[in-house]
């Protein structure tokens, strides 16, 4: 495979001579970790280690096995659940917050994955 660099033409100079393309139209990953709050408090931790207790309870990458339907409606249920507990406060000493980020990221997953799979000619539904 060869590599390339894009370029949207458009540059932005800097002060010490040095230039870069600009950032238009790109993610800012960085605006998901709000300025100031701890480490451990920010929801993006508090997902990958809702992911890291899953990968231990289920295996690594388990979720992504998911290829069906089914799996997605449980997914949806999930999130739906997740959704509400977290609407009503529930402290359980779960993480709904997190858990409806991983349910919704799972079935977004898994929707891409079934179209590339029936793109393919290979999907058949359970």
């Amino acid at each position: 495979m060869e590599f390339f660099t894009k370029d949207s033409g458009e540059r932005k100079s800097f002060d010490s001579g040095m230039n870069r393309d600009t950032d238009k139209d790109k993610p800012k990953f960085e605006l998901l970790i709000p300025k100031g709050q701890k480490y451990e408090d920010t929801l993006m931790y508090r997902w990958a280690m809702l992911l890291r207790r899953g990968a231990d309870k289920y295996g690594l990458r388990n979720w992504e096995l998911a290829n069906s339907v089914e799996e997605m409606e449980r997914f949806k249920s999930s999130a739906s659940r997740h959704f509400i507990q977290w609407m009503s406060d529930l402290d359980d000493g779960e993480d709904h917050a997190a858990a409806v980020l991983f349910n919704i990221n799972a079935v977004e997953f898994l929707k891409q994955k079934m179209q590339s799979t029936k793109d393919s000619n290979n999907f058949v539904p359970k």
